[in-house]
């Protein structure tokens, strides 16, 4: 069946399943301080789920005199619950309690999370107002500022994110409950996705394979984007963006319009950038000197074409959401980073910090989704359907190296990977005061490669996974929960010899086309489990969690044998890797008042068989050999938050994050794991005035972020010495075009000292590269 019949099909089936009572109640919820209407409240009566408008109403299925089970919850305000609601009038109004969030716009949420499943794994949500408080020039980077979330930049706008210093595939990255997969292997490889376009997103610290299966080690980092819009809700908006680092100059223009039952959205997203600027005139790696023209890091201009499109219906019994996204990208490689041979280029890199020379790499990653929600009296069922394909090309000089004669073209790599998912959910909401989730997912990747540069073979890989979840609170004290998960998985290799003779070496004369891959097929299997409790009275809340969580081996640590010209070493994989588990204890402390909350989230994880890359004493010509091997690895810390209101107007927050790690047996027994983030505190103070001449919600902002030395390292890494940042912003919303859509304005200043600081999760800071310098930002949106 192809896509276009599985689509209707997918549809035919949803609508058939469709029904609505013909009684029915309008709900009015209101905040209970400012008694002013709560719009986009998610109201589940019984097993339905609708939301309210944007005046604050919501029809529901009852009659009068019913009795009926209610629950009304939104980002901002306290989450309510009745038991046991009789309805007395045609229209009923409820008011929810707001609360104060931690982090700005962040809220720490321990509840049960729908898409997590885990009571006991630290939640962090943020909606798309943090975003556009934070906007950096990635997603990934948006999200530095949360505690325990460190990224790995690549440039300028590339940046792929890691949880408590495990990134690559031991953090899975889900857009609409769908893992994202790309070549998120890869060291200089980024995240293809639209920060524009988020609705909300969900970070989930600690392991969540019960939901995920494989490589959600770390957690997972949810990103919604086909939020349900309030009925008749029509919401236009402009986006503007202005960094003067690299002369950024991004543009976002969004549509959202809901009828009754049927809705859509789209939105179209462009960025275009220059070199960025570092704070230094010259770069020293492995004993060479680069002088930089003009402080700018040559070759790092680029640019970004992306649109996404939401088309859903929703009613009480039945929600049904379709969503096509495509991301296009191109930009440049440091020059200086592919290699030496850039010293003998002809390629006049200095010329204009616009153009993008070789090395560069494009890349374009189109995504369909389509999930289908059906609400019954006591339970949910979900199911959705996935296809990715991601086109990526790496471009470089065609030059000769070893045996390797000069090559055609300057396509070096071409990486072509679809990925067909499908996932399969049912909730009991209530049996016997347990929620009960059980649930199948499945995925299959067919990944093929081209360009005259091996690396990795064509391979197809097969991820198959059955769980059964419980949550039961037998008081409103303590709650409990418990999973168990099966997984299997194939993953099948190709055979790939090089497209140039070698000699044979060893004594015999002749030559041959070497040899890089085999046709293998091999098979993992594992479980994984999760036991977690809770306990909540008046200020506190605690939990702890207790799980066990895998990951399969990828092709590249199982298949790869060549040379990697952006870490200039030679890689070789190890078909004999079995798959990495780890075992992990998770606990949460919070504490809160009305003016102070603080909260601690400590870990332990163990790895009896952790996969990582490391040196060897053989040479490929001229690289060294890196060999993929195992060992037992321990890894502890965690991070600490706290958020003081001093007044109505004046707020302080600051968080510190920590994480050890050491390798217990292996060739690098006693040493930490590669790209361990140092110990980092972060301080931070907003003020809003109450009332500020024409200005409405000003905002004043200054934060700090403190990093200590790390001298915790695996060579061949280097310590990298510890750094101080100041950033300053402000925020506005000005009556320039109407009163009724204030204009909302930020400024920033980021790295206010111009400071040369390197940072140690960072992929350029391998070549001794630091991070941007001084760069003033312009965000503005304009609501119509």
């Amino acid at each position: 069946m192809n896509s276009k019949a599985l689509f209707f099909a997918c549809w035919i089936c949803a609508l058939s399943l469709y029904s609505q009572s013909d009684s029915s109640i309008a709900l009015r919820i209101l905040d209970q301080v400012s008694e002013q209407p709560v719009a986009n409240a998610h109201v589940r009566i019984n097993a339905k789920l609708t939301t309210t408008d944007n005046r604050g109403y919501c029809q529901v299925n009852a009659s009068l005199g019913s009795q009926c089970n209610i629950s009304i919850s939104h980002l901002n305000y306290q989450t309510l619950h009745y038991p046991a609601y009789q309805f007395k009038h045609a229209t009923q109004t409820l008011l929810l309690t707001p609360i104060r969030n931690v982090l700005d716009e962040v809220q720490i949420n321990k509840r049960t999370s729908k898409l997590s499943q885990r009571i006991g794994a630290t939640t962090i949500r943020v909606d798309s107002a943090f975003m556009a408080r934070n906007r950096g020039n990635s997603l990934a980077q948006s999200l530095a500022s949360i505690a325990g979330v460190n990224v790995m930049t690549i440039g300028a706008t590339q940046a792929k994110p890691s949880i408590r210093g495990l990134g690559f595939n031991r953090l899975v990255v889900s857009e609409n409950g769908i893992k994202h997969e790309a070549q998120q292997w890869g060291a200089d490889h980024g995240l293809e996705m639209d920060q524009y376009a988020v609705d909300q997103i969900e970070v989930v610290k600690g392991a969540a394979s019960l939901s995920f299966g494989s490589d959600a080690i770390a957690g997972v980092i949810q990103v919604k984007n086909n939020k349900i819009p309030a009925v008749g809700e029509r919401k236009n908006d402009l986006q503007l963006n202005y960094q003067s680092n690299n002369h950024l100059l991004g543009i976002s223009a969004g549509i959202t319009q809901r009828y009754t039952k049927w809705f859509f959205k789209t939105r179209i997203t462009h960025q275009d950038y220059r070199d960025y600027r570092v704070p230094t005139d010259k770069i020293n790696y492995d004993n060479y000197v680069f002088n930089l023209y003009r402080q700018q890091l040559r070759n790092t201009a680029g640019f970004s074409h992306n649109a996404i499109a939401v088309l859903g219906y929703s009613s009480d019994s039945f929600n049904s959401i379709t969503t096509l996204s495509n991301v296009n990208e191109k930009n440049g490689f440091f020059a200086n980073a592919h290699g030496l041979e850039v010293r003998t280029s002809k390629i006049d890199y200095d010329k204009s910090n616009n153009d993008i020379s070789l090395p560069f790499h494009k890349v374009n990653h189109f995504k369909i989704n389509h999930q289908n929600s059906f609400f019954f009296d006591n339970s949910t069922l979900e199911i959705n359907l996935g296809f990715q394909r991601n086109d990526r090309e790496e471009h470089s000089e065609p030059v000769p190296h070893g045996y390797m004669p000069t090559p055609p073209n300057s396509l070096e790599r071409k990486f072509k990977k679809n990925t067909y998912n499908a996932t399969f959910k049912h909730k009991f909401h209530n049996i016997a005061g347990h929620r009960i989730t059980y649930g199948i997912d499945g995925e299959y990747q067919d990944n093929q490669i081209g360009g005259w540069g091996f690396l990795i073979p064509n391979y197809q890989r097969t991820v198959l996974g059955a769980y059964l979840f419980d949550v039961y609170k037998p008081s409103k004290t303590w709650q409990f929960d418990g999973g168990i998960r099966y997984d299997y998985g194939r993953v099948k290799t190709e055979a790939y010899r090089e497209w140039f003779p070698s000699p044979l070496g060893n004594g015999n004369s002749g030559v041959s086309y070497r040899k890089r891959s085999d046709d293998k097929t091999l098979n993992f299997s594992s479980f994984s489990a999760a036991l977690g409790a809770q306990y909540h009275i008046r200020s506190w809340k605690i939990n702890l969690q207790l799980g066990k969580s895998f990951r399969i081996p990828l092709a590249h640590e199982l298949a790869s044998n060549g040379v990697n010209y952006h870490m200039y070493r030679f890689e070789v994989g190890n078909l004999q890797l079995r798959p990495e588990s780890s075992y992990q204890l998770d606990a949460n402390i919070q504490w809160k008042t009305s003016k102070l909350r603080w909260e601690l989230s400590p870990f332990l994880t163990y790895f009896d068989n952790f996969i990582y890359l490391t040196p060897t004493t053989s040479y490929y010509e001229t690289l060294q050999r890196y060999q993929y091997t195992q060992s037992s690895v321990f890894r502890y810390g965690g991070e600490f938050t706290v958020r003081y209101d001093i007044h109505p107007s004046l707020t302080v927050n600051a968080s510190a994050e920590y994480v050890k790690a050491r390798q217990l047996n292996g060739p690098k027994k006693n040493f930490s794991l590669p790209f361990t983030p140092p110990f980092t505190a972060r301080l931070g103070i907003q003020y809003q005035p109450q009332h500020f001449a024409t200005q409405q919600r000003l905002t004043l902002f200054a934060n700090t972020v403190f990093t200590a030395d790390q001298n915790e390292i695996v060579p061949p890494e280097k310590p990298t010495p510890g750094y101080q940042l100041v950033h300053l912003g402000a925020s506005a919303a000005l009556k320039i075009f109407s009163k009724k859509h204030p204009t909302r304005v930020q400024l920033n200043v980021n790295n206010v000292f111009d400071a040369k600081v390197f940072n140690h999760t960072s992929f350029y800071r391998l070549i001794e590269v630091p991070e941007p310098g001084r760069n003033y930002s312009i965000r503005i949106i304009q609501s119509f």
